[in-house]
């Protein structure tokens, strides 16, 4: 392990140093202090009230405050979006205002502009209102009218704009009667004229029917268009409707049925000339009302623009003084009530700078006591921060989404800059489909700020993602160079292939009649492989050895990582009974298989590795014949087999026993410390002594050492046979792309008609598109995700950590209230 020490340390790929810090700040600096440390944005806070409900804590009314005013700012956005004003993006300059002047300010337009909408919502409801008697006074009157010149017939049609009814001899009568009545002036038959909801037009009329006995006659008008309801404000369809009855008893009853129904009634003068005459003061209201509403809506608007050109900067302004008001909530006042206490988290590169905001903030309050700011210790797990950058926060993310890293633990996202778009590329390689995505991707790169805020949620997650997915794009075009591929069809790119024709004859033979005539292609696969009956065993053999080798490698370096781990953390005993077995474990079985297909690929032998493998377990001293490929190799696989099965005793047995022995000499004796002292009672220390003597159970640290050796051995075959889906994947997609090159483009291209090429070149195009850009990158992208935190994470990575969440301004935008 000497050359293991002497590297330089892995400051840059663990978290930031930590430090618990507190604050004792005096009360008439707190405010400014708390809003300066907002804006660097770099200390967390311990919230120090937890046992306290929101109503008990010390700025409760300033907090209140705040919510209120907040409500009203969305109470205004609100009212804009509806009327459809568009509030200016850059705030007019206005001087600064303090947030007594903002409130003030706030109550004003909010009762200004409730004023305005109860004023507004009464003259709409009146227009509409007259709207109605407007309708009611043009149908009503051709019912009336009708009635008057059929009244001698019981049963006529009316006007095209009534309907008919069928009515008894009495009814008949009693029309007849009540025309003649009410045209000489004599209180006989009267009518209700109103208008009603087109659906309860039926129920309305069975109800005055059986209410009167059948003794009125109910004439009925439809509107002929939607009508604006006065009470709800929506479209609704009405029917004009007019009641002819007799008696003050009828009268009464059909008065509370409209009441019941939501039937409007107006009233409709029986005489031709009153009718005009309402009709044109009607129509004379409306117009007048309809300037009044237009003045109106006008007048509010303004005053909707003028509140949306600072409706943003008082909406931050808000956001700031809640955020510091919920933070000083978290802080105590100390014995004298005259300072609060604080504590929290910050990293050490920021201590400097937080104390130059607390002199700031001490100066600018004009305090005659500095602000105490000092380093305290602490037994609490510090967070974990990573500083990231908008290349680097998309692999962070795909890391934390497995968990979050401990505190200063090796992060895998470091690695997974790499590993994380090689191994997407070894399953999607195809540098024809690579380009594709890498368009895509310096699209999103180039126009990251117009697309920043226009995205929806997929696309704002596939603009988050856009360097993970411009490397995807970059290795896919390295691996389809490998593997030769251009949507499928091979290129001699990089030169001319090893193999030619024996004779000119066999000028489309594949592999009958070829023969090696150069040097091997330079760069990946030889274009003469395409179409050649042996391109399948060929390309799987290949793959399925390249996936062994990289999942092998990329297992090793996880298990390597745990070494630097426990070297970090001064953890010998996992070095000594974790790294050294798990090594040992893995490259004896693992390591060899790796090692014979790089003999193999360097020899050209014909060894069959599936035969060596499971003869090394079932036949370790067996003669390996034609299988060996090199001297010694029985020797070596009895020997590696021997350190296989010494390996997992050497992780399970010593570690648990170890530990229980450290336990008990670090805490001999210290028991007996507390015996005679009847002041205090060991057991009421929650650190003490005795109570970290007895959270120590070797059952449980047996068991858990147990699964956990069980778990890797296990996990080594399976994770090893796990990386087979590099070569299942890399296969499929290589196939599919092929099928719908010769399926569909070929077959199509081979018709002489224009429409049918067409129509084949549309079919491809939509195929390779939604199929093999977004389907099959979205399974690599999967498959290459499982294969980091389950393979790759689980032999070093414990992701039970939790993230630095500092109070900072710069968050607030992305906060929903």
């Amino acid at each position: 392990m000497g050359v293991f020490d002497r590297l330089p340390p892995m400051d840059h790929l663990r978290s930031e140093k930590m430090c618990f810090v507190q604050l004792i700040i005096p009360a008439e600096s707190a405010r400014v202090a708390v809003t300066y440390l907002g804006e660097l944005g770099l200390l967390q806070f311990k919230d120090l009230n937890e046992d306290k409900s929101p109503f008990q804590r010390i700025f409760v009314n300033q907090v209140k405050r705040c919510a209120e005013m907040a409500r009203k700012l969305r109470f205004f956005s609100d009212q804009i979006n509806k009327a459809g004003v568009r509030s200016s993006v850059r705030p007019a300059l206005e001087p600064d205002i303090d947030l007594e002047e903002l409130e003030a300010r706030l109550g004003e337009h909010e009762h200004e502009l409730l004023e305005m909408n109860t004023n507004s919502d009464k003259l709409q409801q009146t227009y509409n209102e007259l709207l109605e008697f407007k309708l009611v006074l043009t149908k009503a009157g051709g019912i009336l009218a009708s009635s008057h010149n059929h009244a001698t017939s019981a049963e006529r049609e009316l006007d095209e704009n009534v309907y008919d009814r069928e009515v008894d001899e009495g009814n008949a009568y009693l029309l007849e009667q009540g025309v003649h009545q009410g045209s000489s002036g004599n209180s006989g038959v009267r009518f209700v004229s109103g208008i009603i909801l087109k659906s309860k037009a039926l129920a309305f009329e069975r109800m005055l029917f059986r209410a009167t006995r059948g003794n009125m006659l109910f004439n009925q008008a439809p509107a002929g268009e939607p009508v604006t309801d006065p009470i709800s404000g929506e479209e609704v369809e009405k029917t004009v409707f007019v009641v002819f009855f007799s008696g003050e008893q009828a009268k009464a009853k059909i008065l509370k049925i409209c009441d019941s129904f939501g039937a409007s009634c107006y009233p409709v003068p029986e005489e031709m000339i009153k009718q005009r005459q309402i009709f044109n003061e009607v129509s004379a209201r409306l117009s007048d009302l309809e300037v009044t509403l237009d003045a109106g809506i006008q007048h509010r608007n303004k005053a909707l623009e003028t509140v949306g050109s600072q409706l943003w900067r008082w909406t931050i302004m808000v956001k700031k003084e809640k955020a510091v008001y919920d933070t000083l909530n978290m802080l105590n006042f100390d014995v004298t009530k005259k300072c609060l206490v604080g504590e929290g988290w910050c990293p050490i590169f920021a201590k400097s700078q937080i104390k130059d905001c607390l002199q700031r903030a001490t100066f600018h309050s004009n305090s005659q006591v500095g602000i105490i700011f000092h380093e305290m210790d602490t037994l609490e797990s510090p967070p974990t921060y990573f500083r990231t950058d908008k290349f680097t926060n998309a692999f962070q993310e795909i890391v934390d989404a497995y968990g979050v890293a401990r505190y200063q633990e090796a992060n895998p996202a470091v690695y997974s800059v790499v590993t994380f778009p090689f191994l997407f590329a070894v399953m999607f390689g195809d540098w024809g489909h690579g380009i594709c995505l890498l368009l895509g991707a310096l699209v999103l790169i180039l126009c990251e700020k117009k697309l920043s805020s226009q995205l929806g949620s997929f696309m704002e997650m596939a603009f988050g993602g856009r360097y993970v997915i411009l490397l995807m794009a970059i290795f896919s075009i390295y691996c389809g160079l490998i593997y030769n591929e251009f949507f499928s069809v091979p290129f001699h790119i990089f030169g001319k292939s090893a193999y030619e024709c024996r004779e000119k004859s066999c000028s489309d033979a594949h592999t009958a009649g070829l023969i090696k005539v150069r040097d091997p292609y330079p760069f990946g696969v030889d274009p003469s492989w395409r179409g050649s009956r042996s391109e399948l065993p060929f390309l799987n053999s290949l793959k399925m050895k390249m996936s062994i080798l990289m999942g092998v490698a990329q297992m090793n370096l996880g298990i390597v990582l745990s070494y630097f781990d426990a070297r970090f953390h001064g953890n010998a005993l996992d070095i000594r009974y974790q790294f050294i077995p798990q090594m040992i474990f893995l490259n004896s079985l693992f390591g060899y298989l790796a090692l014979l297909i790089l003999i193999k690929w360097c020899t050209g032998s014909q060894a069959d590795l599936y035969h060596v493998m499971i003869y090394m377990f079932l036949d370790p001293a067996g003669d390996l014949g034609e299988n060996q490929l090199f001297w010694g190799q029985k020797e070596l696989q009895i020997l590696l087999l021997l350190m296989a099965l010494v390996a997992v005793p050497w992780m399970l047995f010593p570690k648990p026993f170890i530990l229980k022995k450290l336990h008990k000499e670090r805490f001999q004796g210290h028991t007996y410390r507390f015996l005679g002292t009847s002041e205090m009672d060991p057991d009421s220390e929650p650190d003490s002594a005795r109570a970290r003597h007895d959270d120590f159970n070797f059952g449980e640290v047996f068991v858990h050492q147990m699964i956990h050796s069980i778990e890797f051995v296990l996990g080594a075959v399976s994770n090893t046979a796990s990386y087979l889906r590099l070569w299942a994947l890399s296969l499929a997609h290589s196939e599919l792309s092929t099928v719908f090159y010769e399926k569909l483009l070929l077959l199509a291209w081979g018709y002489d008609s224009l429409i049918v090429k067409s129509a084949g070149l549309v079919v491809f195009a939509f195929a390779t598109a939604f199929i093999l850009l977004m389907m099959e990158t979205l399974s690599a992208f999967l498959h290459a995700l499982r294969l980091h935190w389950v393979e790759f994470m689980n032999k070093f990575y414990h992701g039970d950590g939790y993230k630095f969440k500092p109070f900072s301004f710069a968050l607030l935008a992305d906060d929903e209230d």
